[in-house]
């Protein structure tokens, strides 16, 4: 199973004056289970194209196809994509609109036709995956703080049982510690359940730490494509479209420049403590 892009275009406001190409000829696949973060400036084209993975925008040219299935095709089950493809948008409020917690993450498996019992069953089982306290299941979604509403967004994509998470800046406006718990509750989520999570993010730190592949957009095209070790070797390149490497990265740099006998492709502390360690073994 996978998502798939062949040649896709997307042109925002076509035959007028503010006729704009978002994305141009992007190719890519990703394969199920992957770990994917979309990196890229303001205007990059990176939530253009999240929201063409599960129909939400249709390409203007190109193919997107999911389980080798083209989601543009006349009778193709959109409703259906979108319950695989769950994603879940920069500002939660945007998601969030019922009385209670619980109500909202029912609101998802109450349209696949569930019973009010599974439903419910459905919600707490979600909430408890994104760590989700339950003596707040009955307060308003509007009462709650930043984090904690990603939360339930997250949990009410999830209660629909996706095969395929999509989180658009899922960190954005949190402080440090709110921004590492909702990461790491995903990276965990990844690991347990085995979906396929992408993430879009301005953090290169953050890429570095969780994903596995990086896709970097540029101008509304893929410019880099690979390993985080491998994407951030090109840290000049990423400069010049106003990216840039994780600090640690610059750090392994300077230190082989000056004559340490280290390989620079460290991406996180972590990796590198170790290659320094090695390198003096």
């Amino acid at each position: 199973m996978s998502i798939a892009l062949e040649h896709v275009n997307y042109i925002y406001s076509p035959g007028t004056a503010y006729e704009k190409a978002a994305l141009k000829d992007v190719s890519l696949e990703i394969p199920h289970g992957q770990f994917v973060g979309i990196i890229g400036h303001t205007g990059s084209g990176k939530s253009t194209l999240i929201q063409h993975l599960n129909g939400l925008m249709k390409a203007t040219s190109g193919k997107v196809l999911y389980e080798g299935q083209d989601i543009c095709a006349e009778g193709y089950d959109m409703r259906a994509l979108r319950s695989q493809v769950g994603l879940v948008f920069q500002y939660p409020e945007h998601q969030l609109f019922e009385v209670d917690v619980i109500s909202d993450v029912c609101f998802g498996p109450k349209n696949q036709g569930l019973s009010p019992e599974e439903c419910e069953a459905r919600a707490k089982e979600a909430l408890a995956l994104v760590g989700f306290p339950e003596k707040y299941y009955n307060q308003s979604p509007f009462e709650l703080s930043g984090g904690q509403k990603r939360r339930v967004a997250i949990a009410g994509v999830l209660a629909m049982r996706p095969k395929v998470l999509v989180l658009d800046e899922p960190t954005a406006g949190l402080d440090p510690k709110g921004r590492d718990e909702i990461l790491d509750q995903v990276e965990r989520l990844h690991k347990e359940t085995g979906m396929t999570v992408v993430l879009v993010s301005h953090s290169m730190e953050d890429v570095a730490r969780y994903v596995e592949r990086i896709i970097v957009m540029n101008r509304g095209e893929k410019m880099l494509d690979g390993a985080p070790a491998e994407v951030f070797r090109h840290y000049k390149e990423l400069e010049q479209v106003g990216l840039a490497a994780p600090q640690v990265t610059y750090v392994m740099h300077d230190l082989k420049d000056r004559g340490f006998p280290v390989s620079p492709d460290a991406t996180t502390i972590e990796e590198a403590a170790e290659k320094i360690m090695r390198s003096f073994q």
